[in-house]
């Protein structure tokens, strides 16, 4: 098994990146081979100031190290060091159709009423979704509910360019679903998603936000009156009540009904110092080792060019096959 992951190197990194992606990595660099890059191809879909975008990725970079990404058992690069994602991106732009991506929700939530004033690599960037996948011949994807989508576009590519070129050169990917808890929510407002670009710091617990900080943001965090149920389908209507015992189930990797179990009839006073405790003690050696890590650009910066290189040494094969596959002399 080969899966392909990556992730966006904003800034201000939170526990909704570390339990919906990042916890899900270090486990799964245990049991399969594992490309993980940090997507700075695709973050230039928008306007980004060059020097942040350079810092950023160093931080994500950190950050992955620091959460448990080991560069011996993963192979960590960002993605504009592999040039053959950008390469095969327009290879498979001309096997890709306008009608498939017309139908990505996703561009559509993005352009917002701005759809004219959007970059064409906003619009056609799934496409390089599935150039970063199919260039490593990846068999798994771990893919949350809003990407899924992307996915079966990835895998209709792959089929019609066989099936066009009378090749078997692209593989084509099965998803592994995240489960529910890692969707991370606001904690002031358990229906959105927790985010940096939230203007409330109060709505999410940042990586690098210290003991105490993390324990008065519990503290404060939007609930209800309410003790806890016994059974989980009993949240469905209490959006924050149900945030947080998804964060608690995400950090101790237990089902929220697992939770119910040993919480049932406690009220928030009593379960917000335990989830307080829970985060602080998992969040402090991260915190601490990612502080130390981001300030060392040359060991970052190595560990980067070591993954791009054997990156790269994945990618050429299929590079060189969809060229030979299209009839073009390369």
């Amino acid at each position: 098994m080969r899966t392909v992951s990556g992730i966006q190197p904003t800034g201000n990194l939170h526990l909704g990146n570390y339990l919906g992606a990042i916890k899900k990595w270090t486990q799964m660099q245990e049991n399969m081979e594992c490309l993980f890059f940090l997507a700075d191809l695709h973050a230039i879909t928008v306007y980004n100031d060059p020097a942040e975008l350079s810092a950023n990725t160093r931080e994500m970079a950190a950050a992955l190290i620091a959460a448990g990404i080991d560069p011996d058992k993963a192979i960590l690069f960002n993605q504009a060091r592999v040039p053959g994602h950008a390469e095969l991106a327009w290879l498979l732009f001309c096997t890709a159709r306008i009608g498939w991506l017309n139908r990505m929700t996703q561009f559509k939530e993005k352009s917002g009423k701005n759809r004219e004033g959007a970059s064409i690599g906003l619009f056609a960037y799934p496409v390089l979704q599935a150039a970063d996948v199919l260039i490593y011949g990846a068999t798994h994807v771990p893919v949350g509910e809003d990407q899924k989508q992307h996915l079966e576009l990835a895998r209709d590519i792959a089929a019609k360019f066989n099936g066009d070129f009378n090749t078997e050169l692209f593989t084509l990917p099965d998803p592994i679903i995240e489960g529910p808890a890692a969707r991370v929510m606001s904690l002031r407002n358990g229906t959105a998603k927790m985010s940096k670009s939230d203007p409330s710091d109060a709505s999410r617990i940042n990586l690098t936000d210290d003991d105490d900080t993390i324990a008065q943001k519990i503290r404060k965090a939007k609930t209800d009156p309410e003790p806890l149920p016994d059974n989980v389908n009993d949240l469905n209507e209490r959006a924050e009540a149900k945030n947080l015992i998804g964060i608690y189930a995400a950090v101790k990797d237990i089902t929220p009904q697992q939770v119910l179990d040993e919480h049932a009839g406690a009220g928030f006073g009593q379960f917000k110092p335990a989830l307080a405790e829970l985060l602080v003690e998992t969040l402090r050696p991260i915190r601490t080792r990612f502080v130390e890590l981001k300030q060392d650009h040359e060991q970052i910066d190595a560990i980067l060019c070591k993954g791009a290189a054997e990156a790269r040494e994945l990618a050429q094969p299929t590079v060189d096959g969809a060229y030979k596959a299209l009839g073009l002399l390369h």
